[in-house]
């Protein structure tokens, strides 16, 4: 009998032991920050890179447990955030304007209780035209026939507002992209406009305009980037590097930006190690979403953004020694 009493009371010590190897202290698990982040539909690549910026910041900061969190993008996660479902997430910064400044779907309802981390995708938009149309600047385009890009896109509604704010009225040809690219091959249009996907290369549709007629890329003047600014100040400009195609040289547009955002409560320091984890573990975020490869996230956030900072990020930009613009400083 006393054998089996100690054999049992050995079957429970085992057991405990291995209750505690299996369910860490309640004490250790409190002492982790936990983080909802929110992303987007996780068919989209962009899901992908949220889940490596996660893991990239679990990994380097052991203090901090990131869960990713699947959304309906930009929208949902900004309100989101402001219920307190989520501590941050994906964001399109001209939306994420609207929301600081109470436009759009928030008119009269500002949210300023959200700053961004980084911008890490620009969607630079593209005004592309046959170099044999006789066009080289955007003035150029009135009356002419022209496409704007897919509709319905946001593509479409942003080359509409910058000619817009330029006095600029083509004959808008409206319909998809396949529409439009048949359509500038045949000359019954100049040209047309495209989102690209980075700054190191056009999209695969002006490539193959490219492969049957020789294109111009139309840029933008810094006046004439102010005088759109002016009347569309979420619109944000952004400067293409030389060579994206053959000879074109290095020109002004505006993009689309995508980055993250945070709610502003979050601790100035621990928003700084995670800005400098993420910056520091860029690479395991290429191997995810390979489009990043090339960019430089403080440089390309300081340069494009037009919502304020977290002081946090903040404070990591200028430990790198570089100057944030006062209009990006709370």
């Amino acid at each position: 009998m006393k054998l089996l009493r100690g054999f049992i009371v050995l079957c429970l010590l085992i057991a405990i032991g291995l209750g505690g190897l299996s369910y860490p202290h309640p004490a250790l698990a409190a002492s982790k920050k936990l983080l909802a982040m929110g992303t987007t539909q996780a068919a989209s690549s962009h899901y992908a890179y949220f889940v490596a910026v996660a893991k990239v910041i679990n990994t380097k900061m052991p203090d901090v447990n990131i869960t990713v969190v699947e959304t309906g993008a930009s929208v949902d996660n900004i309100n989101r955030i402001k219920k307190g479902e989520l501590d941050l997430g994906l964001t399109t910064i001209h939306l994420q304007y609207q929301a600081y400044h109470g436009l759009g779907p928030w008119q009269g309802k500002a949210i300023k209780d959200q700053y961004v981390l980084w911008v890490y995708q620009p969607a630079p938009q593209n005004f592309v035209v046959r170099e044999d149309s006789g066009v080289k600047s955007v003035y150029d385009l009135t009356g002419k026939p022209f496409n704007p890009g897919m509709r319905g896109s946001a593509t479409e509604k942003t080359a509409e507002s910058i000619l817009d704010a330029l006095g600029v009225n083509p004959k808008y040809y409206r319909g998809g992209t396949e529409d439009a690219v048949a359509a500038i091959k045949d000359k019954r249009v100049v040209g047309y406009v495209k989102s690209g996907a980075g700054i190191t290369s056009l999209d695969a549709s002006t490539l193959d305009i490219a492969t049957f007629t020789p294109i111009r890329i139309l840029g933008f003047s810094s006046e004439e980037i102010n005088k759109v600014q002016a009347k569309y100040p979420y619109l944000s400009p952004i400067t293409i590097p030389k060579g994206i195609y053959k000879e074109i040289p290095s020109y002004q547009t505006f993009a689309m930006l995508i980055g993250a955002v945070v709610k502003k409560d979050l601790p100035e320091e621990l928003v700084y190690r995670m800005v400098k984890a993420v910056w520091e573990g860029f690479d395991e975020q290429v191997a995810a979403f390979p489009s990043v490869k090339g960019v430089n996230l403080p440089q390309l956030t300081l340069e494009t953004c037009t919502v304020p900072l977290h002081p946090g990020a903040i404070k990591y930009y200028k430990e790198l020694g570089l100057k944030v613009p006062e209009h990006l400083i709370p």
